[in-house]
């Protein structure tokens, strides 16, 4: 070899010694764009799945729906269970550098509770005060025993929040969230995308094995099916049922579903500003009627192509929580008749809005021609996800169905909801006896006695009707070939630690 050939060979050497390696990115369909990037604030789902790579909880859920370790070690209960201490881990870091301990905890925590805009307070109803027992070491001291707290930790309300940028931004800190996931923030484009990239200094990074995450909202499912195909999604969420022989028969695709704890449902406006002025909000009669205007077992059949389960409580059929006292009602068109005369009303119109993906718009469709037998003229509005959960939120509505993803805890798909102050409580129901029941179902440690107590909460929201179930749906995904490692979880969450693209 000359030795102008071999000093050439020494420089493409170095030359490709020194050149990083290609990265890696995975592009994930989602079916919605999330509301503001705000554990505090934040209520949609998606949001959720974003939150699972860029925000670490201090306690995460395992597959067999367990509470697992995440930014707490360990943690113990005192005798009587009005205190909970949690050690947390050494060696954590913020997306920006700051160091995660003890203090940061309490601050965040405190944020939640106070924060004017936070919906996590009713999560949070039972601690009196949370503080550092230690610089690793924080202790949650509760006004009464609360067996759900842990569960509340598992999700938003654990998620813990940079001090400094939190004091920064206040209640914009969602226009630029700083926490300490595997993934942190970089950009987002309002219904385009969601940029994260990988945090060189995650505590558990040796799992990380992309370089960077775009979230991308496509409600309409044969969209996005398509950018799956043609390369430019490298997962897909929550398909529709009708795609999903497609799916399996498709040799560079991958099907993967599980059934979740959450349900689907439609909020009656009852008290919550002017357009609860409505005959709907005002009588329970009406409501009944409309409930029972619905097939709910054809509603799997016709949209999720017999992957859902019907359902009436905000429990599953197939959840121990779930009351066989109050079964899944057979439709009964003569009796909603009834129930509407019993009102003052042969016909009535109802506006209902939903989220523009295609299987919701299919689901009402359904439904609107289903109630029309009974009286019902319904109009429906399509609209964004995260505007309708603001319609909601400002009670501009009448009917309104949205998904909730579910809690492992019960009181997690009920509390919030009902009880009077309950932070996602936009249909303004409020019941003194429902409050009762749901508060004490929180202080006990049997499972039988919480059970009695939700049982007759659900008696009498079964009556008064605030919130009409309409059953429980799979978490549906497409995936590419390229992609390893990803498992669905049965809380709907995508978690991506140790999932890689070729």
């Amino acid at each position: 070899m000359t030795k102008l050939t071999k000093l050439t060979s020494a420089l493409l050497a170095g030359v490709l010694f020194a050149f990083p390696a290609l990265s890696s990115e995975l592009r994930i369909g989602l079916n919605d764009d999330a509301d503001v990037l705000d554990p505090a604030q934040s209520r949609t789902f998606v949001g959720r799945i974003v939150y699972t790579a860029m925000c670490d909880k201090l306690v995460d859920i395992s597959q067999d729906m367990k509470i697992v370790p995440q930014l707490a070690t360990e943690w113990n209960w005192s005798e009587g269970g009005k205190v909970l201490t949690m050690k947390i881990r050494d060696g954590v870091k913020f997306h920006d550098g700051e160091a995660l301990d003890a203090a940061a905890v309490v601050y965040t925590i405190e944020r939640n509770m106070t924060l004017p805009e936070s919906r996590r307070k009713s999560e949070l109803s039972s601690v009196e005060k949370v503080e550092a027992s230690g610089p690793l070491e924080v202790k949650f001291t509760l006004k009464s025993p609360d067996v759900t707290l842990l569960a509340q930790l598992s999700d938003r309300a654990g998620m813990i929040v940079a001090p400094k940028a939190a004091k920064e931004l206040g209640a914009n800190f969602g226009s630029k969230p700083v926490c300490a996931g595997p993934f942190k923030f970089v950009e987002r484009i309002q219904q385009d995308r969601i940029v994260l990239e990988k945090f060189a200094d995650y505590w558990d990074k040796d799992k990380i094995l992309v370089d960077k995450i775009t979230y991308l909202p496509i409600p309409d499912t044969t969209v996005k099916l398509a950018n799956l195909r043609s390369g430019d999604l490298d997962i897909a969420e929550r398909i529709s049922p009708s795609d999903v022989e497609s799916v399996k028969a498709d040799p560079n695709l991958t099907y993967a579903d599980v059934i979740g704890p959450g349900y689907m449902a439609m909020y009656v406006n009852i008290k919550n500003g002017a357009r609860a002025d409505n005959p709907l909000g005002k009588d329970k009669r009406l409501r009944q009627a409309f409930s029972l205007a619905i097939d709910r077992e054809a509603i799997s059949q016709i949209v999720f192509e017999g992957t859902a389960m019907a359902g009436n409580q905000p429990f599953p059929p197939s959840s121990p929580w779930f009351d066989k006292d109050i079964p899944v009602p057979a439709r009964d068109i003569e009796k909603a008749k009834k129930l509407m005369k019993e009102a003052g009303y042969e016909k009535l119109d109802i506006e209902l809005q939903h989220a523009n993906s295609t299987t919701q718009t299919q689901m009402m469709q359904v439904i609107q021609s289903m109630v029309a037998e009974a009286g019902f003229n319904v109009t429906l509005k399509s609209t964004e996800f995260a505007t309708l959960l603001d319609e909601q939120t400002r009670g501009n509505y009448q009917l309104s169905r949205s998904d909730w993803s579910g809690r492992i805890d019960p009181d997690g798909n009920i509390h919030q909801f009902v009880t009077c102050k309950g932070g996602i409580n936009d249909v303004k129901y409020c019941n003194p006896e429902v409050d009762k029941l749901l508060n004490e179902a929180r202080t006990s440690t049997d499972d039988a006695a919480r059970k009695q107590k939700y049982d007759a909460a659900e008696a009498i929201l079964n009556d008064d009707m605030p919130i009409i179930y309409l059953g429980h749906q799979p978490y549906a995904y497409a995936i590419s070939k390229k992609v390893s490692g990803f498992a669905p979880s049965p809380d709907g969450m995508m978690r991506l630690l140790g999932v890689s693209k070729k």
